[in-house]
């Protein structure tokens, strides 16, 4: 093949796109715009649904309260209430229905045991201090915070006579994920397969069916450039221009992290995410952004119009987003059948999720990334018959 008249399409294709300021915003600038403000007014709005209420007085239910931690409690803004051994399962249950904010147990006559306790000699564990909170209610997890500080600046005046939760498994009382796996490992690959499909969608249809209904791509077809190099040309121009709106999305969802997760910065680390982590969502993000490409220039090179192919690609974007939201309902990463990284688009989500989760198989991942190359490559191959079909592309 001439190489000369693929690199005529390409150079074609590429004046196209950047002297048209309409679609170089919508398809370069604006996905990219788009996840940064989204995420960080979700940060934003996060703040307030994160953060435990102002001048409240915590309730905190005791078992067992010993004089010296009674003492010390004063001090705090807490209302101490004092329960019997037989009320912890109702207490516990109010917990879990964010009800109430925390329990505390201690082991009777705890003053004396921990007097009597010798690090050093004794076979015996230390006294335990058992605490039941709610991680996801803010005022329990502070609440918890508070007394949870209060007793290691005890403990350590005492040399480490005592222990809190020591063996026990259940003391958060929480009935839903946690921020991250809430918030990031779920909403987010949604947003993203959106904020793509959009930024694609733009590219296909103005290129394929766009040449259609002007009339231009007939003429290009009647002349001596043969259509596999058409063809070829436009899949080379629509590939590095859809890697080039990928990695505008991929930076603007690395930028935007810090932004969104600032919202919780007590139960996450802003600084959990590293290079890794950050490469791997990228070669995603490229190979779905191939993939959805295909797909939708398949759709367009059917229509007549942009319009029409607009309307063609309605079904393909609801499907994007049903897909999208198995990300919040299903499982990622580890826990997902290796199978199911060859699926087209739903492979993407799960690896999305597992990068946010930070619970992935790389082998999972490179495979889906291998899976979304191989299909972009099997859309490219029937891209370039319709090409060669004169019923399909004379149709207008």
């Amino acid at each position: 093949m001439n190489n000369s008249g693929v690199l005529t399409v390409i150079s074609k294709e590429f004046a196209r796109f950047f002297g048209d300021k309409r679609l170089v915003i919508m398809t370069l600038l604006l996905p990219g715009a788009l996840i940064y403000v989204v995420y960080s007014f979700m940060g934003s709005a996060t703040q307030g649904l994160f953060a435990p209420d102002e001048d409240r007085v915590h309730v905190v239910y005791s078992v067992n309260l010993p004089d010296s931690i009674a003492n010390m409690m004063q001090s705090l803004d807490i209302d101490i209430i004092k329960i019997e051994q037989e009320g912890i399962g109702e207490i516990k249950e109010q917990i879990s229905q964010r009800e109430a904010d925390l329990c505390i147990v201690f082991p009777p006559g705890f003053d004396q045991l921990v007097e009597a306790y010798d690090v050093r000699s004794s076979l015996s564990p230390a006294p335990n201090i058992e605490m039941y909170f709610n991680s996801v209610e803010p005022n329990s997890f502070e609440a918890y915070r508070i007394m949870y500080s209060l007793l290691e600046v005890y403990e350590s005046s005492l040399a480490n006579k005592f222990d809190v939760n020591r063996d026990i498994e259940n003391a958060d009382q929480a009935t839903a994920e946690d921020f991250s796996a809430t918030i990031i490992s779920s909403l987010m690959p949604m947003l993203l397969m959106i904020f793509l499909y959009s930024g694609c969608v733009g590219l296909a249809p103005e290129s394929i069916a766009g040449e259609k209904e002007r009339g231009t791509i007939a003429t290009l077809l009647v002349t001596p450039l043969k259509r596999s190099q058409l063809a070829a040309g436009k899949i080379l121009s629509l590939a590095v221009l859809s890697f080039l709106s990928g990695l505008v999305t991929a930076v603007a969802t690395i930028l935007s992290l810090p932004n969104l997760m600032g919202g919780a910065d007590d139960l996450i680390d802003a600084g959990i995410y590293g290079a890794t982590d950050f490469f791997l969502l990228a070669i995603v993000i490229l190979t779905t952004i191939l993939l959805l490409v295909a797909l939708i220039s398949i759709i367009s090179a059917f229509a007549k119009t942009v319009k029409e192919a607009g309307t063609a690609v309605m079904p393909l974007m609801v499907i994007v987003m049903l897909v999208g939201v198995t990300g919040m309902i299903g499982g990622s990463g580890t826990r997902e059948a290796t199978i199911s990284y060859v699926i087209p688009l739903l492979s993407s989500v799960q690896s999305m999720s597992g990068v946010f989760s930070l619970d992935y198989s790389v082998a999972n991942i490179l495979l889906a990334c291998i899976s979304n190359l191989v299909y972009a490559c099997i859309g490219g191959f029937a891209l370039t018959k319709m090409f060669s079909s004169e019923k399909i592309m004379f149709t207008r």
